[in-house]
């Protein structure tokens, strides 16, 4: 591994040169344990701990198939889809192994008694498959996490629809928390030159899913003037949502959890901020039963920042928890977009409020090749920043991990792999400092 980081510092290093770098037989990666799917068994959610399950194991290299790369990680990040496979809900990832395992032989690699985690990557191409062309030895990458086949018509159109559509690093094996992973070279996208390693490997699947999600046709379809309802508005998804409802024109409604969240979305420039805890919502009364007395408090919340307009796009990722009040404060014909449930996956609304009022409920998941390659350019172009607050070492990834479940986090938690400190990898010193401040927003709170 001293060979390949050498390599990556050194400023003469050419393709070649990485092309003759012997590969290392095993590499450091973090992974879960098939052995240990019950350990959790009789906790509630919130009581298990991913510092329990997550280990740093020395494993062998996989074999390199057509169409893939393998890359040398210098730095990773936590997504939420982390939590869920260290913590084996709502079920365990070597299911999704199993089955990837069972459609070729070369998938069979990725059904193993371990699973390697982690679906963001910054880092440097060290190897290709046979077919891939535009990626050598030594460019410099970040990766989303898109993993498809496109043998079935189904997904030309749109990837995400392919019927063997993949999240690498949480249902195929080989991910980003690692010193080396494997992808498909249709991943790979350009570092942006004047981020660091940590910095380029935060965006890739938040930044990628809220695009879709949020300005993507697929999606809400964003467009200038819409009153946007974010939750989370700091957190690693809610943070890029925030930067895209700014960046085109619309009015972000940030919807934060803390005082020092709303600053956060204040120095992105929103200024349409609600305070659910200080404001102290509760929109269930009990485990059963919602209270749409408080709907119609948040809703009037809402037209009190907006000159008395309604929501025209809500940004849903907490789920159970604030659904309802989601669909009721949506204006006539709005949108509800949804990727993700981090408080519960049994969403409860009441439907006179949709059908009535002919609002619509998107279903969002990650994002196509092209639209992860657009939010990657609006990266590299310094229109959207990464929202990077603080960075862990690889054999501390549970306790990142652990940060990102409890909610004890701000914008994304980056982990280094091979990097040895922050900081390293800017090529562009020039286009950094004019958005340093930028930059740096999560990191000075």
């Amino acid at each position: 591994m001293k060979e390949i980081l050498d390599a990556i510092q050194s400023p003469d290093s050419t393709s070649e040169d990485f092309a003759n770098i012997k590969l290392p037989e095993s590499y450091r990666a973090v992974t879960v344990h098939k052995d240990e799917t019950e350990m959790f068994d009789g906790l509630t959610t919130r009581e298990k701990d991913p510092r329990k399950s997550l280990h740093l194991d020395q494993v062998p290299l996989p074999e390199l198939g057509p169409g893939e790369a393998l890359v040398a990680v210098m730095a990773s990040s936590v997504n939420y889809n982390s939590v869920w496979t260290s913590i084996f809900e709502p079920l365990s990832t070597f299911g999704f192994l199993e089955r990837y395992g069972r459609t070729s032989e070369l998938a069979k690699r990725h059904d193993l008694p371990y699973h390697i985690i982690g679906s963001d990557l910054a880092g440097v191409v060290l190897r290709t498959g046979p077919g891939v062309n535009a990626w050598h030895p030594g460019d410099e990458v970040v990766a989303h996490c898109l993993s498809v086949e496109l043998e079935s018509s189904d997904g030309h159109n749109d990837t995400m629809l392919d019927p063997e559509q993949r999240i690498w690093g949480f249902e195929t094996n080989f991910g980003g928390l690692a010193e080396i992973a494997l992808v498909k070279s249709n991943q790979l996208m350009p570092k942006p030159d004047h981020l660091s390693w940590e910095e380029a490997a935060a965006p890739g699947l938040v930044n990628s899913t809220a695009y879709r999600q949020l300005v993507s046709r697929n999606g809400a379809g964003m467009k200038q003037g819409d009153n946007v309802l974010i939750w989370g508005a700091s957190g690693g998804l809610g943070s890029y949502a925030t930067q895209f409802a700014l960046a085109g024109g619309a009015n972000p409604i940030c919807v934060v959890s803390s005082e020092q969240k709303a600053d956060i979305c204040r120095s992105m420039g929103a200024e349409a901020i609600i305070d659910r805890t200080a404001e102290n919502y509760r929109f269930w009364k009990d485990e059963h039963t919602q209270d749409p007395k408080e709907w119609k408090r948040f809703g009037k919340r809402i037209r009190d920042l907006t000159g008395g307009e309604d929501i025209d796009i809500v940004f849903e990722h907490p789920g159970r928890e604030t659904f309802g009040a989601s669909v009721y404060v949506t204006r006539k014909g709005g949108t509800i977009t949804t990727c993700a449930s981090t408080s519960g996956y049994m969403h409860q609304y009441d439907n006179r409020y949709l059908w009535m009022s002919l609002k619509r409920i998107i279903g969002s998941h990650f994002a196509n090749y092209r639209e992860a390659w657009e939010a990657n350019r609006l990266i590299a172009k310094g229109k959207i920043h990464p929202t990077l607050s603080k960075v862990y070492p690889l054999n501390d990834t549970g306790q990142a991990t652990y940060d990102v479940h409890r909610n004890l986090h701000q914008g994304k938690v980056g982990v280094l792999c091979l990097a040895p400190e922050e900081g390293l990898g800017v090529r562009d010193p020039e286009m950094r400092a004019k958005h340093l401040d930028a930059i740096n927003r999560f990191r000075n709170i």
